[in-house]
């Protein structure tokens, strides 16, 4: 029997190779093209920059990243790879897409991007080597419109083909998982491989127990947040592990490493972009705010290490 490993930016790994976990974060977010093209509107050296932060993880305590930046988020794999690399810090980049379908894109089946996307996953991004490890599908508060809706039918269809596990991009304000799960049941796939994602935009206990009891996971993935405060999140989080569920939780920050920088109205660009003035953490805000709350709380080390290493190696790995 041939032994399970995982698609990172550098190649395979080992399950037990994943150690600290962050299951939903992005080295970079940026339109298709544009660090290839417009890099300098990434602000200054952007690789270097990358490489630091993702430095600071690791020495803080952070082992891999799941980078959720599809292509239509600027997906660039030679610069994970880089990235990677020189921090030492283990990246799972996804295939799939997010919300941005082209009018060009308009039409084209599930079946055309289904085999798009297992392609990515077998044989590497168009050009390199480097393979997908997760699959990923959006929406968001306008619903499931029809282009996302064959892009969710795409990525199951990919999943049932190659095994790999499917994260989702959801809106709990309007318990927009409830559609997800269908079409995901419609197409045949086992719910224990799908994660429903950005579900601590809600301290709506009984519509997050609603998912976890079709046997999803739980992606708990935006801290610090807007819509809800930190505390209320790792709140959230406390009560659903006493509730039983602490086995199926995954909980990361959505960070945000490189950016565009936006020009001031004088005209002037800010060194930082919005999101590290928001989160100047990073990575680490896990470890230097919610982890010690959540040990304040009554958690033990047994139940950090379920949430941030033995869950998602259960999940990346029951292929």
């Amino acid at each position: 029997m041939t032994a399970v490993t995982i698609n990172t930016v550098l190649g395979p790994i080992a399950p037990a190779d994943l150690g600290f976990t962050l299951m939903h974060e992005h080295v970079m977010v940026a339109a298709s093209g544009l660090y290839q093209s417009y890099p300098d509107l990434l602000g200054r050296d952007p690789e270097a920059r990358a490489i630091e932060c993702l430095r600071r993880a690791k020495a803080g305590g952070v082992d891999t990243l799941l980078d959720a930046t599809t292509f239509d988020l600027g997906r660039h794999a030679p610069l994970l790879a880089a990235v990677s690399k020189a921090s030492g810090v283990n990246i799972i980049n996804v295939t799939g897409w997010w919300l941005d379908v082209p009018r060009f894109l308009r039409g084209v089946g599930p079946n055309q991007m289904a085999r798009e996307f297992v392609r990515d996953i077998r044989e590497g991004f168009r050009g390199t080597d480097i393979k997908a490890g997760m699959l990923k599908c959006a929406a968001d508060f306008e619903g499931v419109t029809p282009p996302l809706e064959t892009m969710a039918r795409a990525v199951a269809r990919a999943h049932l083909e190659t095994g790999v596990p499917i994260m989702v991009h959801s809106h709990p304000g309007i318990q927009l998982a409830r559609r997800q799960i269908e079409i995901f049941r419609e197409e045949g796939v086992d719910l224990t491989r799908v994660k429903i994602d950005h579900s601590n935009d809600t301290t709506d206990i009984e519509y997050l127990t609603w998912i976890l009891d079709q046997g999803c996971y739980l992606g708990l993935d935006r801290y610090p947040g807007r819509l809800v405060s930190p505390n209320m999140r790792t709140k959230t989080l406390k009560k659903l592990m006493d509730e039983g569920f602490g086995d199926r939780l995954c909980v990361s920050h959505d960070c945000i490493c490189l950016h565009v920088h936006n020009e001031r109205p004088d005209g002037t660009v800010p060194d930082e972009h919005d999101f590290l003035r928001h989160n100047p953490d990073q990575y680490l805000f896990m470890h230097r705010q919610v982890i010690p709350q959540l040990r304040e709380m009554g958690a033990t080390d047994a139940d950090i290490h379920q949430l941030f290493v033995a869950n998602p190696r259960r999940f990346l790995a029951n292929a």
